[in-house]
């Protein structure tokens, strides 16, 4: 049954009751919150993500103020609710709404931040805002020390790769050929993935380039789709 009102209050107190401490042991292990990993600190309550995009879909009038604050939640669901919410949003907004979606997931960029997170949000948000505008805020993004905005501007290419517009994705991707972190090999190789699924010469003439020096799971992601004997002749290439 849908709240008569839509109110932060009434979506925290529905996030409560659906609370599973069992799932959200599970989670902190998975999105490795220990001391010292990439999740460090972050806190889980335990909620699917199907409840959540569910409950995204039911709050989707939640007021953008009221998103904020959600978004500023120490507890890692309520953000990732809070980008549903936006991401729908964003898809349903006219051009001045858009704006302000855009604008808003900018001034809480820090809050973004778990792969997941960005995964939700980067390619619906940031890419499509950013289709018919200058780019160049994924390059300050690829730069940044922040993994969370590296990241960010790799996944906001998704956007272009579905287009098949390819020339930002393959600029970025050679930017962060060496970046040190797995989470970065994985986002690149992936990107090159799918521009491989559209255009396998394209991947391959970036292959050819820079096979030897890409680590090695940004090589098995980006090669996962071509042939065996393609896959072979590449991690030939690639550091070991």
């Amino acid at each position: 049954m849908r709240p008569t009102k839509i109110s932060l209050t009434i979506l925290r107190s529905r996030l409560q009751t659906l609370a599973s401490p069992a799932a959200a042991k599970v989670a902190q292990g998975f999105f490795k919150t220990a001391p010292g990993e990439y999740g460090a600190g972050d806190t889980f309550i335990g909620i699917r993500v199907p409840v959540l995009r569910t409950l995204a879909k039911e709050f989707r009038a939640l007021p953008l103020p009221e998103v904020s604050a959600l978004l500023h939640s120490p507890i890692h669901e309520e953000r990732l609710l809070a980008l549903m919410i936006l991401v729908d949003g964003y898809a349903r907004a006219d051009a001045a709404g858009r704006a302000k979606i855009y604008a808003l997931y900018l001034e809480h960029l820090d809050r973004v931040n778990n792969w997941d997170l960005v995964d939700t949000s980067a390619p619906y948000i940031v890419g499509p805002h950013l289709a018919e505008r200058s780019r160049e805020i994924l390059f300050r993004l690829a730069r940044a020390k922040n993994l969370w905005h590296r990241r960010v501007a790799m996944l906001a290419t998704f956007h272009f790769i579905r287009q098949n517009d390819f020339a930002d994705a393959l600029r970025l991707a050679e930017l962060l050929r060496d970046d040190e972190h797995d989470l970065m090999h994985k986002a690149v190789g992936w990107m090159l993935r799918e521009i491989g699924k559209r255009d396998a010469p394209v991947l391959k003439k970036f292959l050819q380039q820079h096979a030897a020096r890409m680590p090695r799971t940004m090589l098995r992601y980006a090669i996962e789709k071509l042939s065996e004997g393609e896959r072979q002749r590449y991690l030939r290439m690639g550091k070991i």
